[in-house]
């Protein structure tokens, strides 16, 4: 169950390791990613892929966009909640 109060840090902090996972799962580099939205219709450069990711801030619809082409699989509450508690045991 993911606590009732999570700080702002920690959902960007969420974002950041859901998409370096996924990415790295993949063997996806911020070039490719940049090349992969681009098929799509996004143009993102990797510098700024890698800013956003880094920050954990993106909109949603470049993070739906980023998950889509990275096929990501086996994002659901229950992998957000584990990465939220990994966040908040290490606050501790």
């Amino acid at each position: 169950m993911v606590a009732k109060l999570v700080e702002q840090t920690h959902w960007r902090q969420v974002v950041q390791r859901l998409v370096k996972s996924q990415m790295s799962i993949r063997g996806v580099k911020y070039q490719m990613l940049s090349d992969r939205l681009a098929g799509i219709g996004i143009t993102q450069s990797a510098d700024n892929l890698r800013n956003k990711v880094n920050k954990g801030i993106m909109g949603a619809d470049l993070l739906l966009a980023i998950l889509m082409v990275l096929n990501a699989k086996g994002v659901d509450a229950d992998n957000l909640a584990e990465i939220l508690a990994d966040l908040q045991a290490k606050d501790r």
